[in-house]
């Protein structure tokens, strides 16, 4: 037997296969160990064959299988293949993307411990007291670990009876499982009518893709559920995919208590030993549920009955690093290969989306009221130029002091929502107008107060404050911008009893930093929530009556066509945290442009009004859906050499310009708005073209441009055009 295998080197010139002579116990999906190039490396096998293209005498073989059980199936090696054409890029950069990266490495397996077995009685020495003691506990014990009965009794004693055959030994494997603590409680919710509907719907429907779009508090995460419950009792698995970290193991707690130790968990919190442990559960089938952020898509089940993608809209379901997949695009892939449904669900779905829903590309499911009928949140819009009019220049204006102080007066809880972290967001010399900035990209410093240094949010370096401007010697620095540090500070002023919680990168860096804040926050140990974009999707806290929004205006004035839509999610998205429970929520707004369209489809939780205006605006102006986005990258520790490259991918692709003027309806080269990032220079060929019959071509003309100096790579639609 032939195998056909990819070694595992993420470079063009060794992307294709190459044959090996075939071992016992190597399947195709096995992870093997092969000679190439005067040295061993790691590989997959795509494919076994009989005979081989070539003198199967010159073959070398397989050394090794890595793995008893083939890492990847069927369908992950069909997904291989796809996702390679679809973006561009090598197989093996692709094949990285189904293994946690500590498994590919080698550098985690599994992990046992030795147990300690009663096996006969003995005699023992009557001036032995610990042996006595230790083999009396084991009489009743029959078994205990090894380690904890040396620390019991002493390693000596144990020793002397393990000699005698009074004990045995034997290596039993440990599951190392994440979020072991828990609580398994969720009742089954009996379905409201609208429930019923929407899960007979999604089943009897045709499509393979099915937009659930319910505001919030409409009982979205039950349908979800359920629809898990049919495809188990059909024997069958489910992939389920949240956008942040922060909500898996909310998520997490609702599927474990509904289905035990059928669900596990998938994302890059985790331990090394956990990820390998909890993959391996789903590979093996001992799990059925894989939940997880975006790389879940990726998870190892078979015979998949549903995927769940809760707050489709979000934007960090595109990966920004290569392979720059949409995680709804590998999703529809896997759903299609199994013949399952793909359901989207979001209280504010992107426009693409939305309107291929009402177009009848996906089937369309809406849940306009919240469940029980329970209003949504009253939604009071604070005028930032009246406030700072009045003198009053602090991040609260009057109304959200108010409605706070009467919160924390009836013993209920709030949340604060601003999408910045750190203090301020950066440090200006009064005299000479000095900005600190990183040494290594080209952005400012913001100032981190609790650690009393300055950080970059790009590549996360970190200095030292200031005590004086490095350019004239003043002293007199100012900051400008609030974050979520100085917010807390500027509570703890007005409500010195009130107990405040934190959550943004800084506060949640350590394992299982978002759950222990979450856990902390639901079980009233705290009066105030601070957050940035953390707090705002997916959470449900009944005591929470009060979320305040202190720039609303924040994501409005970006010069992305997407900056309306963001504001009007992000907006609808926290605000929806408020009054999930028996008592009303409220919600302070706070804006310097009150009258501005986007806010007030907001306020009134007009979704389609909000649609419908975009849309439109899109249409006319020929920007996304109704045209694509396309930015080709140069980047490089040498800016000579980046822009040696820009100019080469430059002309490749005016010369497809040229040919083709009426695809497109922009076309430029320019420096990247952000110049360096990382100490890499940053070139771009940005241009919007009429359909995506032209992508091939781009991505023909551009990738093979990469160096080893230099990266050169593409983005569709991209995310941030900074």
């Amino acid at each position: 037997m032939t195998a056909e295998v990819i070694v595992d080197i993420a470079h063009s010139e060794v992307d294709k296969i190459f044959e090996y002579r075939a071992i016992d116990g190597v399947f195709a999906g096995s992870r093997v160990k092969v000679p190439f190039g005067g040295r061993v490396v790691d590989g997959f096998v795509m494919r076994l064959k009989e005979g081989s293209d070539f003198d199967s005498s010159k073959l070398k073989s397989i050394l090794s299988a890595v793995d008893d059980v083939p890492a990847l199936n069927a369908e992950c090696l069909k997904l291989v293949d796809d996702v390679s054409a679809r973006y561009h890029c090598p197989k093996a950069l692709v094949l990285r993307l189904f293994l946690p990266g500590e498994m590919r490495k080698g550098t985690v397996r599994e992990l046992y411990k030795n147990v300690a077995l009663f096996a006969k009685d003995v005699q023992v020495s009557p001036r032995a007291k610990a042996q006595a003691a230790a083999l009396g506990y084991m009489k009743e014990a029959l078994r205990a670990d090894y380690t904890d009965l040396c620390a019991k009794f002493g390693r000596g004693a144990v020793f002397e009876l393990v000699k005698k055959g009074a004990l045995s030994l034997e290596k039993e494997r440990v599951a190392r499982t994440p979020y072991a603590a828990i609580a398994a409680e969720s009742p089954e919710h009996a379905l409201t009518e609208a429930q019923k509907r929407a899960v007979e719907s999604i089943c009897a429907s045709d499509k393979t893709v099915q937009l659930l779009h319910g505001v919030t508090g409409s009982g979205k995460t039950e349908i979800y559920l359920t629809l898990i419950a049919k495809t188990l009792k059909e024997g069958k698995s489910a992939i389920f995919l949240v956008p942040e970290i922060a909500l898996t193991p909310q998520m997490f707690k609702q599927l474990r208590a509904r289905f035990g130790e059928s669900a596990a968990i998938l994302h890059s919190g985790l331990s090394a030993g956990e990820k390998f442990d909890e993959w391996w559960r789903l590979r093996t089938g001992e799990a059925k549920i894989a939940i997880g952020a975006r790389s879940a898509v990726f998870a190892p089940v078979e015979n998949v009955g549903v995927i769940v993608m809760d707050e489709e809209h979000d934007q960090s379901y595109v990966s920004e690093s290569s392979p720059r997949y949409r995680t709804d695009e590998i999703a529809r892939l896997r759903a299609e290969y199994n013949g399952c449904k793909l359901v989207l669900g979001s209280a504010t779905p992107s426009v693409e989306t939305y309107l291929k829903a009402r177009e009848g590309e996906y089937g369309l499911l809406e849940l306009p009221e919240r469940i029980n009928a329970r209003p949504l949140p009253e939604m009071i819009v604070a005028d930032m130029r009246r406030e700072v009019r009045r003198g009053n220049n602090t991040p609260f204006s009057a109304a959200l002091r108010d409605e706070l102080a009467e919160c924390l007066e009836k013993g209920k809880q709030a949340i604060l929502f601003i999408n910045r972290r750190g203090f301020a967001q950066s440090v200006i010399c009064r005299e000479c107008g000095y900005v600190a900035k990183c040494a290594s990209c080209d952005v400012s410093l913001t100032y981190h107060s609790e650690e009393n240094c300055l950080k970059c949010h790009y590549c996360g370096a970190q200095y030292h404050m200031l005590s004086a401007c490095p350019e004239c010697g003043s002293v007199h620095l100012s900051y400008t911008g609030t974050g979520t540090q100085k917010i807390v500070g500027e509570l703890k002023k007005l409500f010195p009893s009130a107990r405040i919680l934190r959550m943004d990168n800084d506060t949640t860096s350590g394992k299982e930093g978002h759950y222990k804040i979450l856990k902390a926050f639901s079980e009233r140990e705290a009066d105030i929530l601070v957050g940035t974009q953390m707090v705002a999707k997916g959470h449900d806290f009944p005591a929470v009556t009060l979320v305040g929004i202190l720039d609303a205006d924040m994501s409005l004035h970006f010069s992305d066509y997407r900056s309306g839509e963001r504001t009007f999610q992000l907006v609808t998205q926290v605000a929806g945290r408020s009054g999930r429970a028996e008592e009303p929520g409220k919600v302070v707004l706070q804006t310097y442009d009150p009258e501005n369209y986007i806010l007030r489809f907001a306020v009134n939780n007009d979704y389609k009004g909000f649609f419908g205006h975009e849309i439109s605006l899109r249409k006319a102006t020929a920007f996304p859906p109704f045209a694509k986005i396309v930015r080709v990258m140069v980047t490089a520790e040498d800016d000579k050499k980046a822009l040696e490259t820009l100019k080469e991918v430059w002309f490749s692709l005016k010369e497809l310009y040229d040919g083709r003027p009426g695809e497109f309806l922009f076309f430029n080269k320019m420096r990247a708005p952000v110049k360096r990032i990382q100490n890499k220079f940053r070139y771009q060929v940005l241009m919007r073209l009429k359909s995506d019959k032209l992508l091939p071509e781009v991505y023909a003309r551009s990738v093979p441009h990469t160096s080893r100096d230099v990266l050169v790579y593409v983005e569709e639609n991209p995310n941030n055009l900074s």
